[in-house]
């Protein structure tokens, strides 16, 4: 009953950390590899089909377009996404020919955001926390630091990370079919890509509380345009892209440098970044995003993950120690 003497404790501290070494740095890898639940209910596939580019480059005039191209996966950031993409943006910025940049989807999603399991690798709890937190501020930090204007065209349902990276380009065009989905309050995790500042200096606090909060509202693309999400709102997906490049040429024909919705404070964003990939890596192996995963997978009967979320929770204590 009483505390152990220091050497002892020191011998049992020891000895649960090699029995620990294994089964719970499996246990939380386990997060990296099974489908879990961040984007209308599950995680993508990280194939692609290897016939067809991820990402399609095409050049009209000064403007380039860039398609996300893997609609059978709903345009999802696996890891292969999300390199094929940064590789287009690298020659978009270094080609002198381009001088904005349309991002679109193809098929019925624009994308469904970042597909954690296609982007980790199993590893030590601690090194997964750090790349959490690395590779979320990557992500963000491309399009805040791309020098070229960028301009959004959301065809269909955006989710999670291809939302707050739309705020993060200069302007944002939307069709009646797009929706704009964060459901970071109701997956347990905290707001990324800036959001916690650009959504209440874009929609206003209460909007923003919307859509980052509980309520997780999720407006469509006239609905989202008339809060301010959106620039351009249209009606039919054929109208998408002479709209977006009416105001590439716009933005080609004007001196203004680069901002992110009407916010050219970029190193004050890249701050904002860096924070909320910290807070957002230890989320993502917070006990209530955990349980959030548990809960939600008990309710669509996939038996498997929901006793694997529930190990994780119970477990927490014990692994918690090596992050």
């Amino acid at each position: 009953g009483g505390v152990a003497p220091k050497k002892g404790r020191q011998k049992q501290n020891t000895s649960a950390r090699k029995n620990m070494k294994s089964s719970s740095s499996s246990q939380v890898v386990s997060l990296a590899r099974h489908r879990l639940v961040v984007s209308r209910g599950r995680f993508l596939s990280s194939t692609a089909a290897a016939s067809e580019e991820l990402v399609v480059s095409s050049l009209k005039g000064k403007v380039r377009t860039l398609t996300m191209n893997n609609p059978a996966k709903y345009n999802g950031w696996t890891k292969a996404m999300l390199r094929a993409l940064f590789a287009k943006m690298d020659e978009a910025s270094a080609d002198d020919e381009t001088k904005v940049v349309i991002l679109t989807g193809s098929g019925k999603y624009y994308s469904a955001g970042v597909d954690l399991a296609g982007s980790l690798a199993p590893q030590w709890p601690s090194k997964l926390k750090r790349t959490l937190y690395e590779q979320n501020k990557l992500m963000f930090g491309k399009f805040l630091d791309f020098p070229k204007p960028i301009i959004a065209a959301v065809q269909g349902p955006a989710i999670g990370a291809s939302v707050t990276t739309a705020t993060l380009c200069d302007a944002v065009v939307a069709t009646e079919r797009a929706t704009f989905n964060t459901p970071f309050a109701r997956l347990g995790v905290t707001p990324e890509g800036c959001s916690s500042v650009t959504f209440p200096k874009l929609l206003g606090p209460a909007n923003a509380e919307r859509m980052l909060g509980p309520e997780n509202w999720t407006p469509n693309g006239k609905e989202a345009a008339e809060v301010g999400l959106v620039t351009a709102y249209v009606a039919t997906d054929d109208l998408l892209l002479p709209k977006a490049e009416e105001l590439a040429q716009k933005l080609i024909n004007s001196t203004t440098k680069r901002s992110h919705m009407g916010n050219p404070d970029t190193a004050g964003l890249k701050e904002v970044n860096d924070r909320e990939s910290r807070q957002l890596a230890d989320a993502f192996l917070s006990a209530k995003f955990l349980q959030a995963q548990a809960d939600f997978m008990k309710s669509k009967n996939k038996s498997g993950p929901a006793r694997l979320f529930s190990a994780l929770v119970l477990t927490r204590p014990l692994w918690s120690l090596f992050l």
